[in-house]
Order: C-alpha cells, then sequence, then structure tokens
C-alpha cells in the first residue's frame, strides 16, 4: 500500500446535486400507469402492486405534463394514442431543461469544492437520456466561464453504471496530469422517456425512475479542502451471460428500456467474487454506497455481503425520496453519507461504491471520508487504496 502526502492522490472534493421544481407522488404515477392501461386490467393492476413495492415514495420531473390528470398527460395517456410526443419532440424537451438542471449542481459543486470555473482543465459530461449537438459540454462551458481549451470528455448513453465510471476516470486524469481539475457533470431526465407499457417488464422500468443532475469536482487534496472522499483503486467488469439482461434503444416514441427481472439475481451471484477481487484478503469496509437501481438490486447485495440496514441506508433513502436518477444517483448516495459523516463528525472511514448498467457491467471503486483538515492531522500520511 502506497504512502502520500494529504495533498497528493485523487479525490472528490465537492459535490452538488439538483432536481426539477416538479416532484410526483409515486401513486400519482401508478394511476397515471393504470389508467393507460385500462384495456389491459390484470397489467394495470400488476403496475400498482409494482410501483408500492419498489422502495419509491416521490419522484422529479422535468414535464409538468405528469401533474395534470390522465386525460392530460401526454406521455401516459389514457385515450388518444396519437398525443404521444415523437422522439423528436422528447430531445427538444431534453436539450430545453437539461442544461438548467445540469448548470445548478455544477455550480454546487465548484462552491463545495472551494474552486472556481477557471480552475477546471478537463470536464466530463455524462447522460443517456437526450443527445443533441453542440452538446452540453459546450454549453456548461459557456455558462460557467470556463476556458475554452477545457479538454472535454463526453459519456453519451452508458446507463446506470456511467455516473462512477466519469468519478473513475476523472481519477486517472488527476494521477496521470498532476495539478488536474475536473468536473464530471452527469444531467439524467428519465421521465422523457416513459411511455404506455405492453407488456410488465417495461413497468418495472416505469416504476422507479426519475429526473436530476448532480456534479462532482476531483482533484488533488489540499489544506483548504474539508471532508473530501479520496478516491482508491476500481474497475469495470462485464458480468458473464448478461448481455440481454438489460437493454436501452432508440425508438420512434423515446428510448425503448427493459429491465429483467433477473438481474438482482445475478448481482448476487457474481458481486462477492468481484468485491474479492477489489479487497483481496483485506476487511471489507464500513461505508457501503450502492447504486439503489431498484429495491430489489440493494437487497441483494445487502443479502449476499451481510450488510447492516444502516450500511444500506444511504441507497434506500436516495430510491425513496428521488427514485432512480441513472448515472446521477451515485453521487448522490455519496453525498447523503458524506454529509451524515461530517454531521456524525465522523473520523477517517473507508467504504466501496457500486453502480450497474447495461452490459451487465457492474463499476466497483474504493474510497475513503476523510474528516476536516486540522492541526492534529497535519502531519499524518494518508494511504491511498
Amino acid at each position: 500500500m502506497t504512502q502520500l502526502n494529504r495533498n497528493t492522490g485523487a479525490a472528490i472534493l465537492g459535490i452538488g446535486t439538483s432536481l426539477p421544481i416538479h416532484s410526483i407522488a409515486q401513486s400519482d404515477v401508478a394511476e397515471l400507469i393504470a389508467s393507460s392501461l385500462q384495456d389491459s386490467p390484470d397489467l394495470a393492476r400488476f403496475a400498482k402492486r409494482i410501483f408500492k413495492s419498489c422502495g419509491v415514495e416521490t419522484r422529479y420531473t422535468c414535464d409538468d405534463s405528469y401533474l395534470g390528470s390522465a386525460e392530460t398527460c401526454r406521455y401516459l395517456p389514457s385515450g388518444d394514442q396519437s398525443v404521444i410526443p415523437t422522439t423528436e419532440e422528447r430531445m427538444k424537451k431534453y436539450q430545453q431543461e437539461a442544461l438548467p438542471l445540469g448548470l445548478q449542481a455544477a455550480e454546487k459543486a465548484l462552491r463545495n469544492a472551494g474552486q472556481s470555473s477557471g480552475d477546471i482543465t478537463h470536464l466530463i459530461t455524462v447522460s443517456c437520456t437526450g443527445q443533441y449537438l453542440p452538446g452540453l459540454d459546450v454549453m456548461l462551458i459557456r455558462k460557467l466561464g470556463m476556458s475554452p481549451r477545457v479538454n472535454r470528455l463526453p459519456l453519451i448513453f452508458q446507463g446506470c453504471a456511467a455516473g462512477l465510471k466519469a468519478i473513475q476516470m476523472a481519477r486517472d486524469v488527476v494521477l496521470g496530469a498532476p495539478g488536474s481539475k475536473v468536473l464530471v457533470v452527469c444531467v439524467e431526465l428519465c421521465t422523457l422517456h416513459f411511455q404506455p407499457a405492453k407488456e410488465r417488464e417495461a413497468l418495472f422500468a416505469a416504476s422507479f425512475f426519475g429526473d436530476g443532475a448532480a456534479a462532482s469536482v476531483i482533484g488533488a487534496p489540499e489544506s483548504h479542502n474539508n471532508h473530501y472522499l479520496s478516491l482508491g483503486s476500481g474497475y469495470s467488469v462485464l458480468l458473464p451471460d448478461s448481455t440481454e439482461e438489460m437493454t436501452w434503444e432508440v425508438g420512434n416514441i423515446g428510448y425503448d428500456l427493459y429491465l429483467s427481472p433477473r438481474i438482482p439475481k445475478l448481482l448476487g451471484t457474481h458481486l462477492e467474487t468481484e468485491l474479492g477481487v477489489l479487497f483481496g484478503n483485506k476487511k471489507l469496509p464500513d461505508l457501503w454506497a450502492i447504486h439503489p437501481g431498484g429495491r430489489g438490486i440493494v437487497d441483494s447485495v445487502q443479502d449476499v455481503m451481510k450488510l447492516r440496514d444502516e450500511q444500506t441506508h444511504y441507497s434506500r433513502e436516495v430510491l425513496r425520496t428521488a427514485g432512480n436518477l441513472s448515472s446521477v444517483t451515485i453521487m448522490f448516495v455519496l453525498e447523503a453519507m458524506r454529509l451524515d459523516m461530517i454531521a456524525q463528525e465522523s473520523a477517517s472511514k473507508e467504504g466501496v461504491a457500486m453502480a450497474f448498467g447495461p452490459g451487465l457491467t457492474a463499476e466497483l471503486m474504493r474510497f475513503t471520508f476523510v474528516p476536516a483538515y486540522s492541526s492534529s492531522i497535519q502531519e499524518q500520511n494518508h494511504a491511498v487504496l
């Protein structure tokens, strides 16, 4: 294990999160879905059951069409199907709404990290729910007043694992180019892709996805950086025999997402082995930042790894209050964890972050919560995992 001084290595120096202004109760979304399935009463009953048991109470959306009645919701109409927005319309809405949400998260992250936009050398933008050019990266540079020479790395259409992938890419940039400061911005507008379901599997995705954005600043920690997350080793792995279990394709009325109900079991089958690779014979950490891709995924990880309820609390709480925000979600979980550690005046603690996406892909990373800088720890060296 290499010992490095506090001002070397890579760390999340600040995190910012943002949600759209429109919140919707899970019970209201369930009613919209059920109303759109009037011709399929069995499917409507199944939808209500799934929505009630998936661990979500509230979600957020960038489109106020969901706030009205079933008769006025264009995404889940109970009547005339011709009103359903085309993919082109949904992409125009994405272009309109993604930038303000991402900008808000980015500004919060910069303030939290004590950095200015001029300090940023690299920008990684992440999204799988919308595309346009010039893209979100260009618009953020202009709005934030960043240098036009900032190295831009758009990461698109990689699913829920992409947020943690971007953090690991940022870590590698900082370690490979000392002095770099990387801004990661994830924006996902999942509710733009809701559409009337034709089969049970399609209802799983509709039951827990919501909209949101998150950003983080990654760089080498310095004496003025308080309460940061030191980034350790990690990697991405394709799990065997799982390619068709999660698919995300462009359709005529939005993106068509398929989630197999087998996903939690598959993750449970392979995750323990992969964590063994990541940690070797070392003790598993106290902190677990699990991407809440659904209640079943968190349940599976907790059961297989024999975690305590308090270790999965952060993931379950994000799922309950905001839903699954795709690539954005892992940063919500990490921020909830970091703020709780600060409130508890916690000592340094090791953790592991994980997120899952199409492939099936598991993204895994070790990290350490490092408390506020003080004279009592000024002379200490901190291990980089």
